[in-house]
């Protein structure tokens, strides 16, 4: 091992790696204390109303926040760590000495690329397995101490299995209590059996729906034989109250559940199909922003110019805003528009790849 990195990296690989690495790691804890900090003095009061403990902010909380905004903030701490260090040792000539001494711009670019590499596979196995677990002690602690409110969805449509659909006009997520509730069962397009009821609570305990007040219509045909004032009925169906609240949940859902939830969605239709496509493809692709941004930011910054680092830093926050707002418009397409999820999470670095590309042409060789 020690043969293959001394043939292939050489002194000035291991200076470039560690300025790389170096300045961004300590970016990266600059911005997370200053994300702390921030998010501390918004939530006290959520804290404080709800009694958490210091245990539970620390080890629960922020155990999943600060590896959640690490792993968010990663390609743009990385971006404008490789700009930094790279125009300061343009800006103190140290560029030029390596590129004149028959080393070309693809060898240079060779230290930037392994140290990127490190990053792509910390991010890579962080996104798959780390950060879903973190991500379940960080929504688990915002649900329980009331940081979103009510978030019960309103006139919920689902597809239960092949022959039996659901609805419900409004849901309280206190009681577990569905209001106006309807269950259709159907053989084909045609109606055999609606159960319409005033109220369906859901017991816990049983794993049971208990369906209070309702009526059922039994359709045979042209005869139809209906049922009212029924008072009471348990009854066992393919339906949690996790189906009936918006659901914040799948950054947190493991890679197995998250295919089993696409899965059953495929079936039940709720509309939430592509938002878990996208969570699942976004796992895989988003670590490969470290390629992507290193060499866009190399070929900004690696030429000198007059004023020093300002103009390479002014260029490289203008292109973080730029990815933020591609990556953010790019989930908008993926959920409202009919571009696959897959199109859309390689949409970001798709393009800057192709930007990446461009600059290199007209970086100084």
């Amino acid at each position: 091992m020690n043969a293959f990195l001394d043939r292939y990296l050489k002194i000035i690989d291991w200076y470039i790696i560690k300025k790389y690495l170096g300045t961004f790691f300590f970016t990266m804890i600059l911005f997370i204390v200053i994300s702390v900090v921030f998010d501390i003095s918004e939530h006290m009061d959520n804290f404080l109303t709800k009694h958490a403990t210091l245990y539970e902010i620390a080890f629960k909380y922020y155990a999943g926040f600060i590896p959640f905004y690490m792993n968010l903030l990663s390609p743009l701490i990385n971006f404008l760590a490789v700009i930094y260090f790279t125009a300061k040792m343009a800006n103190q000539t140290e560029i030029v000495p390596i590129l004149s001494g028959k080393a070309s711009f693809n060898r240079f670019l060779r230290p930037y690329f392994v140290a990127a590499s490190v990053i792509f596979v910390i991010s890579f196995f962080a996104n798959v397995y780390l950060i879903p677990f973190t991500n379940a002690l960080k929504i688990n602690f915002e649900n329980t101490h009331g940081f979103y409110g009510d978030a019960s969805k309103n006139d919920v449509h689902l597809q239960l299995d092949k022959n039996t659909f659901a609805y419900a006009q409004s849901y309280d997520p206190n009681s577990h209590t569905a209001f106006q509730f309807v269950l259709e069962k159907m053989d084909g397009d045609i109606m055999k059996e609606k159960l319409v009821a005033n109220l369906a609570v859901y017991d816990s305990v049983k794993n049971k729906w208990s369906i209070r007040d309702y009526s059922v219509r039994y359709v045979n045909g042209l005869r139809e034989t209906l049922k009212v004032n029924q008072t009471n009925k348990d009854t066992v169906l393919d339906l949690k109250p996790t189906d009936f609240v918006v659901n914040n949940a799948y950054p947190a859902m493991s890679l197995r559940e998250l295919n089993k939830r696409i899965d059953k969605e495929k079936i039940r239709g709720a509309g939430d199909l592509k938002d878990m496509q996208y969570e699942k493809y976004r796992r895989f692709v988003y670590p490969l922003s470290s390629f992507v941004l290193t060499l866009i930011g190399v070929s900004i910054s690696s030429r000198k110019v007059r004023g020093g680092i300002g103009l390479p830093l002014g260029i490289g926050l203008f292109l973080c805003f730029a990815y933020i707002v591609v990556d953010k418009f790019a989930l908008v397409f993926a959920i409202k528009s009919t571009l696959s999820p897959i199109a859309a999470v390689f949409l970001p670095n798709g393009l800057f790849g192709l930007l990446g590309l461009y600059l290199l042409t007209k970086a100084p060789k």
